[in-house]
């Protein structure tokens, strides 16, 4: 696949960012529902969704599409997947901090990822052996040798609250050695900010393939790893997600890994 991939997918996001900020002064009046409990869809969602699709089938109607609100369309050796809003909880509320996500597999390997902050303005890209960038400055993980004074992220697992006493377990065997861990709401915001440094490293559960597939991408080809909580490397399809940099990685795998119930170690 060639690189223009890419500008398809930063154009759509772009598309899609517009559209989700002409939106914030009219929160209030937006139609919300729940998808699950405690898991909100607006219809701002919806209409990102349906913009970036409308653009990505447009320039390859080959494909295989995965959208976080409309599933999943056809099958190929390609598959776009779609996060059209990413921190849909924090966009509700007015917090600053939500994004659009899209990524695209071979197979089940992220090779194109996109992942665009309309309100700071701030694209990261990544393709498959050609690095991670932010508004096309190359971009790399941290360069901390491990957990002592590391500045974590996570999330917690509202739709799977049965795996909340792992979390807070897990939580506080890592602030042991981590300086502090940050909980802010965009799974794929926070893969974008491990790619570029701006945290250390990052742990969740339950996350989706939506979530996760661009920032995933991010995070290696800035010079990081990406695993699930046993170790293996690649994206899980448990969503039970570690990445950072190598060694702060393998920190909060071995930290946790004996905490874990064995669910949250299954592949």
């Amino acid at each position: 696949m060639p690189r223009p991939a890419i500008n398809v997918a930063v154009r759509a996001a772009r598309a899609a960012g517009n559209l989700i900020v002409r939106n914030l002064n009219r929160v209030e009046g937006l139609a919300v529902h729940e998808k699950e409990r405690m898991d909100f869809v607006s219809e701002v969602d919806r209409m990102a969704e349906q913009l970036i699709m409308r653009d990505l089938k447009r320039a390859y109607p080959t494909h295989a599409f995965i959208g976080e609100e409309t599933g999943q369309h056809g099958k190929s050796r390609y598959t776009w997947v779609v996060d059209p809003l990413d921190g849909t909880h924090n966009f509700l509320r007015g917090i600053p901090h939500f994004c659009v996500s899209i990524a695209m597999l071979e197979g089940s390997e992220p090779v194109y990822g996109v992942i665009y902050d309309p309100l700071r303005n701030e694209t990261f890209t990544a393709s498959k052996g050609d690095g991670a960038f932010l508004n096309e400055r190359r971009i790399r993980v941290s360069a901390s040798e491990g957990l002592a004074g590391a500045l974590l992220c996570t999330g917690f697992p509202y739709r799977q609250r049965r795996h909340l006493r792992p979390q807070i377990e897990m939580t506080q065997a890592l602030l042991a050695s981590a300086e502090d861990i940050r909980r802010s709401g965009s799974a794929a915001l926070d893969l974008a900010y491990v790619a570029c440094g701006r945290f250390d490293g990052y742990y969740e559960t339950g996350l989706k393939l939506w979530d996760m597939a661009a920032g995933c991408l991010l995070v290696r080809e800035a010079g990081g790893r990406y695993c699930d909580m046993a170790g293996r490397d690649g994206v899980p399809e448990s969503g039970n997600l570690v990445a950072g940099g190598h060694k702060v990685a393998f920190g909060i795998v071995n930290t946790i890994q004996p905490l874990l119930p064995p669910e949250l170690l299954a592949g």
